[in-house]
């Protein structure tokens, strides 16, 4: 009774919890800001791969195909720390986030399928850009502040079956909802009054993705998995309005509004090609798993946005590729409570499918990139629950051309909780 208050009452806080994420990131301003890849604790200290890993007690975001093996009604959030270090050639500085990563509920439907649900983020926009504009002796004469706010989660519903003895399937189904705000300050010297362009927009969309896992039992109790997935290309539909104003900024940092020069409502559309996932496995089931993933997906588009300007940014291929493990020394040892740990480990590196103009030419666009390191532990509690710890470092874009290098340090935490039995939260009680 005590699990089922709990699980109610996260799902009931959930939503308001991912609405305050927040964003540190100046990439998070392009499109529909910092995106991010559907993946559990587990996951992403393997470096991120997962599409071709299953297990009867853990939750898998990245396959609905591996529902079919869940065993056991499991349950689990995820909270995420983000420790991020800005550079430019010149300047340095930092920030720390917390936000709730996730939040989901997995069951298994007799001995052959499995259905998982949750709530967690897609992207979140949180940015201050301020760029300096002089006369030519060097004597200030324009401030620009560009600044964004809010972000996009997700509401899905996944499920697997086993088709054939080494083959299943799964389908998931999701609902992203949303709402950014964009706006641009622009304050003249010698000028009383400042204005400001702000764009407000909710943003609503759905999306499907099938996915595939085949596992062979191989000689010495190996085996050997290979996974895929294809999440099919949808709109995200952005609707909203659009203003133009004088104002003048008070001491404390807040609009005044004077005058609305301008205002109009806004509609477009951010489009979401097909993104692909392949990934293949080792391994010996609850002893150790290697594995490697690639990603792949065609440039996003975006039409009627704010920060739509094609000579500071473009949209272009984003891939991914991962590499990673865990080892567990003695799942059943008595003697020895680490012996019980899980060990995982993982790299990645990833191209965002974004390229920067910060030199003010035409034709010199620089691709961010990212390149992670990832280790953690899984601690095991009783009846088969486990705390997941996660630590990731890594760097992602540079300081050449006038553009921002971010080093980042994650720490991830998870618990993931389990039934005593399959299905028992959906059984009723009988007294014999």
């Amino acid at each position: 009774m005590i699990r089922k208050i709990l699980i109610v009452s996260l799902f009931i806080s959930a939503t308001t919890l991912l609405g305050q994420r927040t964003s540190s990131s100046p990439y998070s301003f392009f499109g529909i800001g910092d995106q991010y890849t559907p993946k559990t604790v587990e996951n992403a200290t393997m470096g991120g791969i997962g599409v071709a890993f299953n297990h009867f007690k853990y939750l898998n975001f990245t396959n609905p195909a591996a529902n079919a093996f869940l065993r056991q009604t499991t349950y689990a959030f995820g909270v995420l720390n983000n420790d991020l270090t800005l550079k430019t050639a010149e300047t340095e500085q930092s920030s720390i986030s917390t936000s709730l990563n996730y939040i989901a509920l997995g069951f298994p439907i007799g001995d052959k399928a499995g259905f998982s649900f949750g709530l967690q983020p897609l992207s979140s926009v949180g940015y201050s850009l301020t760029n300096n504009t002089y006369k030519g002796d060097n004597e200030l004469s324009a401030i620009t502040v560009y600044s964004g706010e809010g972000g996009v989660n997700r509401l899905f519903g996944s499920f697997g079956i086993k088709a054939f003895k080494e083959l299943a399937l799964g389908i998931e189904i999701e609902y992203s909802f949303g709402a950014i705000e964009n706006s641009i300050l622009n304050q003249r010297a010698a000028v009383a009054l400042a204005t400001r362009y702000k764009e407000e927009s909710v943003i609503r969309g759905t999306a499907v993705t099938f996915g595939a896992q085949y596992n062979k039992i191989l000689k010495n109790k190996k085996y050997l998995n290979a996974g895929a997935t294809i999440k099919l290309g949808s709109d995200l539909n952005t609707t909203g309005d659009e203003y133009l104003y004088s104002l003048t900024v008070s001491g404390g940092g807040a609009d005044i509004p004077r005058d609305t020069i301008a205002s109009s409502a806004i509609s477009g559309a951010y489009k979401l090609p097909m993104k692909t996932v392949l990934g293949i496995g080792l391994g010996v089931y609850d002893k150790w798993h290697v594995g490697a993933e690639f990603q792949n997906q065609d440039a996003l588009q975006a039409d009627g946005f704010i920060n739509n300007s094609a000579s500071a940014y473009r949209y272009e291929r984003s891939n991914r590729l991962s590499l990673g493990g865990f080892y567990l020394p003695k799942i059943n040892s008595i003697s020895s409570y680490l012996k019980r740990v899980t060990y995982r480990a993982g790299l990645k590196y990833e191209k965002l499918g974004l390229a920067i103009n910060g030199v003010d030419t035409s034709s010199n666009f620089t691709s961010i990139e990212d390149f992670g390191m990832s280790f953690g532990l899984g601690l095991p509690l009783k009846q088969a629950s486990s705390i997941n710890l996660g630590f990731e470092f890594g760097k992602r874009g540079t300081t050449a051309n006038n553009l921002i290098e971010e080093n980042y340090f994650n720490v991830r935490i998870s618990l993931s909780l389990t039934a005593s039995g399959a299905q028992s939260w959906f059984r009723k009680r009988k007294i014999d």
